[in-house]
């Protein structure tokens, strides 16, 4: 099989079985997609779900966030992972919103990583979930569930398989991708024991295929 029949195989495949994927972070606006992005990093979305609307309630803009305190902040996202750390981005993403882009959420990658808390991946999901930019955001179920099918080929970083992914995946896709990446990495193609049985694109999954007769007994 080649590489773009593997490719198309996938697009087909979640085209039809998912063909409206998108983010389980619940936002009503780019501000608060921002905020919640920053709280998920090495945290569950169910997690950040049950945390966001308080925030949301007492931070509805980033110029009432920018007058946070690290006190008023902190009790709120306790719960989330790094705490810590995640109050001072949060606040310091507002205030930078504020005195640099009037308050309003940027929409290029360069832009966006220039704020606190805000790294590359943070940036093109901004970007690819808001304005629908073929920007591909590669966390570790995209990096991989994209490596055990065999849409990345020795990709050894998560820049490395975003730069793959791009070149390979059509653009009008690549923002729907990362979803379908992600949620299949999520709950089929999960770290452990991926659910093999359960799989349409098993039939051209690297990984299946060179591991089929151990897995067939499982």
């Amino acid at each position: 099989m080649t590489k773009t029949q593997r490719y198309q195989f996938v697009i087909n495949y979640f085209t039809e079985h998912a063909p409206d994927a998108e983010t389980e972070l619940i936002y009503n606006n780019p501000f608060q997609l921002l905020v919640a992005v920053i709280l998920s990093a090495q945290c569950t979305d169910k997690r950040v779900n049950i945390t966001t609307p308080i925030i949301f309630n007492y931070y509805p803009t980033a110029e009432r966030m920018a007058k946070a305190s690290f006190d008023d902040m902190f009790p709120l996202i306790k719960s989330i992972s790094y705490p810590n750390n995640k109050t001072k981005h949060l606040i310091g993403m507002a205030n930078m919103l504020v005195e640099k882009f009037g308050g309003q959420v940027p929409m290029t990658v360069d832009e966006l990583m220039l704020l606190p808390g805000v790294g590359r991946k943070t940036a093109n999901v901004i970007t690819s979930v808001v304005d629908e930019q073929p920007n591909m955001a590669v966390d570790t179920h995209v990096f991989r569930v994209s490596a055990r099918i065999g849409l990345t080929i020795n990709a050894k970083t998560p820049l490395a398989t975003e730069k793959q992914l791009i070149a390979n995946f059509p653009k009008e896709y690549i923002f729907r991708a990362h979803h379908w990446l992600i949620l299949h990495g999520r709950y089929v193609c999960i770290a452990r024991n991926p659910k093999c049985n359960e799989c349409g694109i098993k039939l051209i999954c690297k990984y299946f295929n060179n591991n089929k007769i151990k897995l067939k007994y499982k």
